[in-house]
C-alpha cells in the first residue's frame, strides 16, 4: 500500500512540475513551498516596489523608502478586507447565506525568525531572505531579484518562422533565463481577443523550452503562451507569462533564401568570418502610396506590411549564421523592437546609426563570441565635408560649383564605422564600414563626392585607431559596376572625364580627378547581374568591398536563381521581404 501511495504521489508531483504556472501556484501550496515576493530597491531611488501574487492576482506596490513598514502591511491587510467584502457581497447578490463579518487579515514580515517592527523603514525592512505572511500564505522576499522590465511577443507569427520575444531583464542575464512555450489546444479560443489570460481549463500543450520558438504547421490557428523565469545564475525572480495577441498563421511556403541557407547551416570557423550586407527596405518607404501603386504594384498588400516582412527578415538573417551583418534602411523602431531582440537571441549584438532628418538608418551586428566592439566613428558625410579639415581640398574643388555643393550639403547620408576586435586573436582588429549612398539615378556626381569623404574618413580611423586593420566596406552604394564610385573603389582613381561628373547636367558638373586613400579594393561577391530587382529596374547596386592583401574570399553564397526572384514577378514579394537581395560571403583572414 505504501509503495502504491508513494508512486501516486511521485506521478502527481511530476505532473505539477510539468504544468503551466497557474497549476504550479497551487502546487507550491500543496507541497509546502513559499511563493516569491520581489522587492526592487536601488540606492538613491526614493521609491521601492514590492511585487507578489495574491489569490491569483498580481500585485505591485510603489512605496517610499523612508516609510515605516507598518503602513505597507496595513495597506496589504486592508486590500484583503476589501477583497473578502466583495466576495461576501457577490454571495449575497446570488441569494446565498451572508458570511460572517470580515476579519482583518494578519500581515507580518519576519527576518531570521523574528518579526520586523512596524517602525522599521521600508529600505531596511525588506531584506533578501525575509518572509512575508499574508493570512495563511507565506512569501520569501527576494530583494533586487532578476526581473523582466520588458517582455513582449511579436504580433505576427508564421508557421516555420522564428518567434523572438522582446525581453529586457534587470538584475539578471538573458542567457540564464528559462523559457517554456505552450500552444492553445484547438477548440479552446473562446477568450481570443478578450485580453484575458485563459484558464488552465482552456488547455495548453507544451511545445518548446528555448528562448526562440519556431511554430510548426500543427500550431496554425492556435495562440502561443510563453512562460519565462528571469534568472542570474542560480538566483531567479517572478515568472512572467505572455499570451500572443493573434494565432499562428500559415507561412508563405518556399522563400528565396531557403536554398541559400543550405550553404550556411553552420557558423564559419575561425579564421573565417561570414559577412552579410542587406538593404531590408524601410517600412516608411514600403508603405507609401508610390510604393503600393507604382514601385511594387505586383506585391500583395499584406506582404508589404511590416509585421509580415519582419518574420521573413528575421528568419533569413538567422539562417545565415553570420558573424558580421550590415543592414541599410533600418527603421529605428525595427532596430529596437524587432532586430535587436531577435538577433540577440542568436548571439549577435548591434549598433544603430539613424539618418539625419529621417526615421531610418544603418545597423551593424556582430557575433559576440567572436568580436568585441572597440569603438564607433560614425559621421554625416555632408557635415564632415564642411567641418573636418581633412576634406578641405575636396571641399574647395566641390565649391567651384555652388549648385553641386548645395546638393551635396542637402543630403543626410551617413557612414557607420565600427572597429571590432577579434576575440580569438585580441591583437587583430577589423574596421567595418556600412553605407547607403544617395539614391537618385542622376546623382552619380553626388555619390562620388560622398565616397571621397567616406574613404578619407575610413583611412584616418584605421591609421589612428586600428593601424593595420583590414577594411570591410558594406552597403547599398546605388552604383552599378560601370559607375564612377565603383571605379574609384576598385581602381583607386576616377578620371575627370568620367560621365558621372556630369550625371545631373552641365549646371552641376564638376570634372576633377578623384583619388582613393586605399589601394584598389575587391568586390567580394563579384558583380552579380543584379542585387536590386523591381518591376521597372534591375541592377547591381550592393557590394562588400575588402582589401585583398588582408582577406581572401573563402566562399560566396550564391544569389537566388532568376526563377526564384521572378516567381512573383519581382521584389518584394510574399516570399522575399525587400526589393534588394542580401550579399553573403565567407572571408578568411590572411596570416
Amino acid at each position: 500500500m505504501f509503495n502504491y501511495l508513494f508512486a501516486a504521489f511521485t506521478r502527481y508531483t511530476l505532473h505539477l512540475l510539468s504544468s503551466p504556472p497557474r497549476t504550479l501556484t497551487g502546487a507550491c501550496r500543496l507541497l509546502g513551498r513559499m511563493e516569491r515576493a520581489v522587492v526592487r530597491c536601488l540606492p538613491g531611488d526614493p521609491k521601492l516596489t514590492i511585487s507578489f501574487t495574491l489569490d491569483g492576482s498580481y500585485k505591485q506596490m510603489l512605496r517610499d523608502r523612508d516609510e515605516p513598514l507598518g503602513k505597507v502591511l496595513t495597506r496589504i491587510s486592508n486590500s484583503m478586507v476589501k477583497r473578502k467584502g466583495k466576495a461576501k457581497k457577490l454571495k449575497k447578490n446570488k441569494g446565498q447565506q451572508p458570511c460572517e463579518a470580515t476579519e482583518p487579515t494578519v500581515v507580518k514580515l519576519y527576518y531570521d525568525g523574528d518579526e520586523v517592527l512596524d517602525t522599521v523603514l521600508n529600505s531596511e525592512a525588506w531584506q533578501d531572505g525575509a518572509v512575508l505572511q499574508v493570512g495563511d500564505m507565506k512569501y520569501s522576499v527576494h530583494r533586487n531579484a532578476p526581473t523582466f522590465t520588458t517582455a513582449e511577443l511579436p504580433v505576427s507569427m508564421l508557421a516555420g518562422f522564428p518567434v523572438c520575444p522582446k525581453l529586457e531583464v534587470e538584475f539578471g542575464n538573458l542567457q540564464d533565463c528559462e523559457f517554456t512555450w505552450y500552444k492553445e489546444n484547438t477548440g479552446n479560443t473562446s477568450s481570443e481577443g478578450s485580453g484575458e489570460v485563459p484558464d488552465q481549463d482552456a488547455g495548453w500543450t507544451k511545445v518548446g523550452c528555448s528562448r526562440v520558438h519556431i511554430p510548426s504547421n500543427q500550431d496554425i490557428g492556435c495562440r502561443l503562451k510563453l512562460c519565462c523565469i528571469p534568472k542570474d545564475g542560480s538566483r531567479s525572480g517572478l515568472i512572467k507569462e505572455l499570451i500572443s495577441a493573434e494565432a499562428v498563421e500559415a507561412g508563405p511556403g518556399v522563400c528565396t533564401f531557403d536554398n541559400r541557407h543550405l550553404y550556411t547551416v553552420k557558423e564559419a570557423e575561425w579564421p573565417t568570418v561570414r559577412v552579410v550586407s542587406y538593404n531590408i527596405l524601410a517600412d516608411i518607404y514600403a508603405q507609401t502610396e508610390l510604393s503600393k501603386t507604382v514601385l511594387y504594384p505586383y506585391c500583395a498588400p499584406y506582404a508589404l506590411q511590416l509585421d509580415y516582412r519582419q518574420n521573413l527578415i528575421k528568419k533569413e538573417l538567422a539562417g545565415y549564421n553570420a558573424d558580421i551583418i550590415c543592414l541599410q534602411e533600418v527603421d529605428k523602431g525595427v532596430f529596437v523592437d524587432s532586430l535587436t531582440p531577435a538577433l540577440d537571441a542568436f548571439s549577435l549584438d548591434g549598433v544603430f546609426r539613424i539618418k539625419e532628418k529621417q526615421f531610418e538608418g544603418l545597423a551593424t551586428f556582430y557575433r559576440r563570441s567572436k568580436f568585441r566592439l572597440l569603438s564607433c566613428h560614425d559621421i554625416v558625410l555632408s557635415e564632415a565635408l564642411i567641418s573636418d579639415p581633412i576634406h578641405s581640398e575636396l571641399l574647395e574643388r566641390v565649391s567651384a560649383n555652388s549648385a553641386l555643393k548645395d546638393r551635396v550639403l542637402q543630403r543626410s547620408t551617413s557612414l557607420q564605422v565600427s572597429v571590432l576586435e577579434d576575440l580569438n586573436k585580441p591583437d587583430r582588429r577589423v574596421c567595418v564600414a556600412n553605407i547607403h549612398l544617395y539614391w537618385h539615378p542622376k546623382g552619380g556626381n553626388v555619390r562620388l563626392v560622398q565616397m571621397g569623404v567616406a574613404l578619407q574618413h575610413l583611412n584616418r580611423v584605421i591609421s589612428e585607431v586600428a593601424p593595420g586593420a583590414p577594411l570591410v566596406f558594406c552597403g547599398d552604394f546605388n552604383s552599378s559596376p560601370n559607375s564612377g564610385v565603383f571605379q574609384l573603389v576598385t581602381e583607386a582613381v576616377v578620371p575627370q572625364q568620367h560621365a558621372d561628373w556630369s550625371s545631373s547636367g552641365p549646371e552641376e558638373s564638376c570634372n576633377m580627378e578623384l583619388l582613393s586613400t586605399f589601394p584598389p579594393l575587391l568586390s567580394a561577391c563579384s558583380q552579380p547581374a543584379y542585387t536590386n530587382y523591381v518591376g521597372g529596374f534591375h541592377g547591381c547596386l550592393d557590394y562588400i568591398f575588402i582589401q585583398p592583401d588582408s582577406m581572401q574570399v573563402e566562399q560566396m553564397i550564391p544569389l537566388p536563381s532568376h526563377q526564384e526572384v521572378t516567381a512573383y514577378e519581382a521584389l518584394p514579394s510574399i516570399a522575399h521581404p525587400s526589393d534588394h537581395i542580401a550579399l553573403i560571403c565567407d572571408l578568411r583572414w590572411r596570416p
